[in-house]
């Protein structure tokens, strides 16, 4: 059946989106709209522009008879800023403030429009690496990575506290908790992540470190590589962190006035992704 163009147009972005950093082929296309190959073309010349225009993403179009479509999501500075911002002022609450100067962030994390935003950010951060999965660590950062594997069009594994006998053989390491020095284990099964494999690092929180630094051990074990950390808000800490260059899209501080004050503001995102040298 033939299809308008205006209907087309809609049906190709959402089949896009739906399958992002995947190559489509026009092929397919013109047999799901019965239409010319000249055709698909010009509209995806449309949907290009207007990715490009709004700072959403960019659509590239691979010739020949191998070829097709890819559409990678991201955010343009200007957006990733907006999106950071709206992040700012979620966050700037000072009833979120708990014992230990943590800050309350799990209604924000089961919020699909903010998952949205952070997967979009994290997988602008690694928008042109070679990334073969995510990884974060129960429970608080699974909607987080499961947001960034989306986007990044990558599975996303676990790392858990304890064994699951689902789970089979798992590797395990042990690990200094940044902020309150207490030895603990982590695990991971051994069929979850493969040799040589590109792992991207997400979490909710980073005070001291401790967990992400035990999840770069874990990488180690299974002969992977690390190719980046980011976390979705940062806190305050005394003394040295056990990571380095770890990426948050937030900063969240408690203040010691006449009564403790959150002290919100941005990360280190736009500088590490945008005013990198």
């Amino acid at each position: 059946m033939k299809v308008r163009r205006s209907n087309r147009l809609v049906d190709m972005t959402r089949y896009l989106m739906e399958h992002p950093r995947s190559l489509v082929s026009l092929k397919f296309f013109g047999e799901r709209y019965d239409s010319a190959k000249s055709s698909i073309s010009e509209d995806l010349s449309i949907i290009r522009h207007t990715f490009h225009s709004w700072g959403m993403g960019r659509l590239e179009t691979i010739p020949g008879a191998s070829g097709g479509a890819v559409l990678t999501p991201f955010y343009s500075k200007e957006n990733a800023e907006k999106a950071i911002a709206d992040l700012v002022d979620a966050v700037s609450d000072d009833t979120r403030l708990l014992p230990g100067d943590y800050v309350y962030l799990s209604d924000l994390i089961g919020r699909p429009d903010i998952l949205r935003r952070v997967g979009r950010l994290i997988a602008t951060q690694y928008v042109d690496q070679d990334v073969d999965v995510i990884m974060t660590v129960e429970t608080k950062g699974i909607p987080i990575a499961q947001s960034a594997a989306m986007y990044l069009n990558k599975p996303f594994v676990i790392v858990r506290n304890s064994s699951h006998i689902t789970e089979g053989p798992t590797v395990s390491v042990n690990y200094v908790s940044g902020s309150v020095k207490r030895i603990k284990k982590m695990e991971l099964s051994r069929r979850t992540l493969s040799a040589g494999a590109n792992v991207v690092v997400v979490d909710d929180f980073m005070k001291g470190g401790g967990t992400l630094n035990g999840m770069k051990s874990l990488i180690k074990e299974f002969d992977a590589n690390l190719v980046g950390m980011t976390v979705l808000a940062e806190g305050e800490v005394t003394g040295k962190r056990l990571v380095d260059n770890c990426t948050s899209l937030i900063k969240v501080n408690a203040v010691d006035d006449e009564k403790k004050t959150i002290q919100a503001g941005p990360g280190s995102f736009i500088k590490d992704v945008f005013e990198k040298e």
